[in-house]
């Protein structure tokens, strides 16, 4: 059989949907990064993972793009212990810090890497594996002229939704009206994603916790939008 081509080719995506801004790294997170690092950090290499050999165990696994500081990663993951997650963050400040959390919590379930979330999707994360995805709160790229750097795009959607199990879920959420509407018309033409909530939004899952910036904004009447898509196939 025919390979077939993966949906999203790095050389066709020169535009990245990051800019790697310098941040300081409090003297907690340096640390984090130098001895917790060599446990939970997982390398980037072009080579589909080994889920079961890098938990110790066989379970449903969940990826997380872009978890910021970590404290709604570190929280669900607390909550689910029956569930792997694996977290994908280019900053340093945010991977110190759930690396901290990881360590406080003592998270046997979690691991992170620090790259670039397209090269991770096409080359560590092997087709038809994750229970689930999640993108919270990606960067919305305000100005028109910054949009082509936004995250959810048709070809890496088809590229997320190619690593998703049968029955496996994307969950997106945005608090930027014009990115939701966006991210709806993107995954509702991707083939085999189903929209859970039918043509709209999904109410937000009790299990998603509410970041300390969400809680601000829904304060101020900011709105929040969740889409919930489920792989039929």
């Amino acid at each position: 059989m025919e390979d077939r081509p993966d949906p999203l080719d790095p050389r066709d995506r020169p535009i990245r949907s990051f800019v790697l801004r310098p941040g300081r790294i409090g003297p907690g997170q340096q640390r984090a990064l130098a001895e917790l690092g060599p446990r939970y950090l997982l390398p980037y290499a072009p080579q589909a993972l080994d889920l079961a050999a890098t938990f110790g165990r066989s379970a449903p696994t969940v990826l997380e793009i872009g978890f910021g500081m970590g404290d709604a990663t570190a929280q669900v993951a607390a909550a689910q212990p029956q569930t792997d997650f694996i977290g994908v963050e280019v900053h340093p400040p945010g991977v110190g810090a759930l690396l901290q959390r990881i360590a406080e919590r003592q998270l046997a379930n979690l691991r992170i890497v620090q790259f670039d979330a397209v090269p991770v999707l096409q080359q560590m994360i092997a087709p038809a594996t994750l229970a689930g995805a999640h993108v919270w709160f990606p960067d919305p790229w305000h100005k028109t002229k910054h949009h082509k750097r936004r995250l959810i795009q048709p070809p890496f959607a088809a590229l997320l939704a190619s690593r998703l199990a049968a029955g496996g879920y994307l969950h997106c959420a945005t608090d930027w009206q014009p990115y939701a509407e966006q991210m709806l018309e993107v995954l509702s033409a991707v083939p085999g994603l189903v929209n859970t909530a039918g043509a709209g939004y999904a109410p937000r899952p009790a299990w998603r916790p509410l970041t300390k910036f969400e809680q601000r904004g829904l304060r101020l009447g900011h709105g929040v939008w969740d889409l919930v898509f489920k792989r039929s196939s």
